[in-house]
């Protein structure tokens, strides 16, 4: 009889990650002993994935407030700097926005509208047409803010982010002032100064400025790109992609962590046989149909994967062959049909009718969202995921 099982997502448990720990061991072991513990094997093409924190945990990747001040005045200056674009999160962004203020006499906060890049929002858009502004082009003071919207809290968190953010600023010791525009350049009449907080849009913002004439312009990812007294850092995405840590402290996103796959990726193949696939995830990429919130706040989902994990899906959609290529056909018939063309197909399938409506993204942000999922991001201990039958199709027996 066929296989009735297709794609199986497992959550692994782990220790408690530390500075120092040897993650090659750690996930290798701990895949195995579920595996004995649950009655089932490593398979070829199986998939293996740890959540980015681990890895930045076990590589010590961490900066402070002062780290992020110190560098934050040597790059823009520390006077009045503009802060355009941030997303409104207490744990993503808040202690980052502590440093900045902490490097600056003044802030001026550029805030986007109706919500942040991530989907987090200020104001409900039907609120915005119907008090006849046009977030395309209009600039609001606060004040103005506040006398259209008044002081709206987030419908999950119940923060009031104008009033958090500007309180923090204040509270690291800067003036700030507040402005609502979707346009970065909005913020040159305020100062030339301009660090860009947007994390998928960045290279735009930061071009649109410079163009402008902006004296300065740094994004998140040019603070923290090198250790600053002794501190964590990420030569690539710089302060993308951090978390809070402590109160005063940020964990960064992992760095270097190509060889961290790999050598996974050997030391199963060398305890098991098997080649399995292993990759580093962070944020999935998909969006909450209430909250709006459209979660991938990392500037990947995957910092680091195995070659195997290249790519896009090349399926085949089913239901269009049943509805059309064999229409006459049911039963056995219609499955061994549809069997055999899975089959016959060769080459890609970009562009042919019979895969339109498969969902046209990378494997790894698949990948990397279903691993999202299934890990959590709360208290249930399993930073580990083994993932079978994701390459598997209808004819897998």
């Amino acid at each position: 009889m066929s296989r009735m099982v297709g794609t199986v997502s497992r959550g692994v448990r782990a220790p408690i990650i530390r500075e120092g720990d040897d993650l090659v061991e750690i996930v290798t072991a701990s895949v195995l002993e579920a595996a004995k513990q649950e009655g089932y094997e490593v398979r070829d093409r199986d998939v293996v994935a740890m959540t980015e924190a681990i890895v930045a945990r076990a590589q010590g990747n961490y900066a402070t407030v002062d780290d992020i001040a110190a560098d934050v005045r040597a790059k823009l200056g520390g006077g009045t700097i503009g802060v355009v674009f941030p997303i409104l999160s207490r744990n993503r962004f808040a202690i980052c926005l502590r440093g900045i203020a902490k490097g600056a006499e003044k802030i001026v906060l550029q805030l986007s509208y109706p919500s942040d890049e991530v989907g987090n929002h200020l104001v409900d858009i039907d609120l915005v047409d119907e008090k006849g502004v046009n977030p395309y082009t209009d600039v609001l003071t606060l004040e103005r803010f506040r006398e259209l919207f008044g002081h709206i809290l987030h419908p999950f968190t119940g923060i009031d982010y104008i009033d958090y953010y500007a309180q923090l600023i204040r509270e690291s010791g800067a003036e700030v002032e507040v402005i609502f525009a979707n346009d970065p350049r909005a913020v040159l009449k305020y100062t030339g100064r301009v660090l860009t907080c947007d994390i998928h849009t960045r290279a735009r913002s930061k071009r649109l400025l410079k163009a402008a004439g902006a004296a300065v312009v740094c994004g998140l990812d040019d603070i923290l790109n090198a250790p600053v007294n002794g501190s964590g850092c990420n030569e690539k995405y710089g302060l993308l992609g951090s978390n809070k840590s402590t109160e005063d402290k940020v964990k960064l996103f992992p760095r270097d962590c190509q060889k961290l796959v790999e050598d996974i990726q050997a030391r199963l193949l060398a305890e098991t046989g098997k080649h399995v696939e292993v990759m580093v995830y962070g944020d999935g990429a998909f969006k909450d149909p209430v909250g709006k919130i459209w979660e991938l706040a990392d500037p990947v989902v995957s910092p680091a994967y195995t070659a195997g994990l290249e790519g896009t899906p090349n399926e085949l959609k089913l239901k269009y062959l049943a509805d059309n290529d064999f229409a006459a056909l049911s039963g056995e018939a219609l499955r061994d049909a549809i069997k055999g063309e899975i089959l016959k197909k060769d080459g890609s399938l970009t562009g042919k009718m019979s895969s339109q409506g498969t969902t046209p993204r990378r494997l790894t942000d698949l990948i990397g969202s279903l691993c999202d999922l299934t890990s959590g991001s709360g208290d249930k201990g399993t930073p580990i995921i083994h993932i079978q039958g994701y390459f598997d199709n209808y004819t897998a027996e």
